[in-house]
């Protein structure tokens, strides 16, 4: 997230962010699929699973500056640094797996017959 935000808003809206690249690209990914003539349910239920990781690294603002956070928490002694930057990718892991929650109970791809 480009600009210093107070830690709880960052907290906040790295989940939301995640939850919003998920729902959103499967949502459109499941479209897509329809006008093509794929099986849009099974395709946004696809999409969800390959876009998961993708929500994470949106949501955190790009990995480069997770990786530079932690190297100053770890060679500086920042330890504070390192664990807000851990509980803002856990909440963004949150929101992915919430918006891949909600696309399997949505699609009910998960329910073998």
């Amino acid at each position: 997230m480009g600009t210093k935000l107070a830690f709880l808003p960052a907290f906040i809206q790295s989940y939301f962010i995640a939850l919003g690249v998920l729902l959103g690209g499967a949502g459109i990914g499941g479209i897509g699929a329809f006008l093509m003539g794929q099986p849009p349910l099974t395709s946004m239920y696809r999409f969800a699973m390959d876009l998961k990781i993708w929500a994470v690294v949106a949501a955190i603002g790009g990995t480069f500056d997770t990786f530079y956070t932690v190297e100053r928490g770890l060679f500086s002694g920042e330890t504070r640094d390192i664990v807000k930057q851990f509980l803002l990718i856990i909440s963004a892991i949150g929101g992915a797996q919430t918006g891949v929650t909600i696309i399997t109970w949505l699609t009910q791809e998960h329910i073998s017959s």
